[in-house]
């Protein structure tokens, strides 16, 4: 069996650039996905964490990080479409809550750039879950 804990946001810190933009199109983003192994007595999993640092020129907009983990039952094999699977979920709650919070910032318009999926090592992570 899979849990996945809450998504929790461990970083906002949110500074509007000194002078109104025009537009949207000058800021930037630049989203990573980091993983890192967990292990009890009784189950493995991995932890994730994400994180979105927005840039206006060189000067940060936004940095956003947020937390959780997947874990899982010993005797479980994870294969690569479910741990892909996983991923695009952690995606989807870091985007979600980004939604929520942008409201209210210069950022209200600008979305979450796509996880590009070609850049994860799926076969560096698999092992993590063995």
């Amino acid at each position: 069996m899979i849990e996945q804990t809450e998504l929790i946001v461990v970083e906002w810190n949110y500074t509007p650039p000194v002078n109104s933009l025009d537009t949207l199109d000058i800021i930037s983003d630049l989203t990573r996905f980091d993983v890192m192994k967990k292990r009890a007595a009784s189950k493995k999993g991995i932890a994730c964490r994400l994180s979105c640092l927005f840039l206006h020129g060189e000067m940060p907009v936004l940095n956003y990080v947020a937390e959780h983990s997947y874990v899982i039952d010993l005797d479980d094999a994870i294969d690569k479409n479910e741990l892909l699977r996983m991923i695009r979920n952690s995606f989807s709650n870091f985007n979600e809550k980004f939604e929520f919070r942008k409201l209210g910032t210069i950022l209200e318009k600008k979305n979450l750039s796509p996880l590009d999926e070609s850049n994860i090592d799926l076969d560096a992570i698999l092992p993590l879950l063995i």
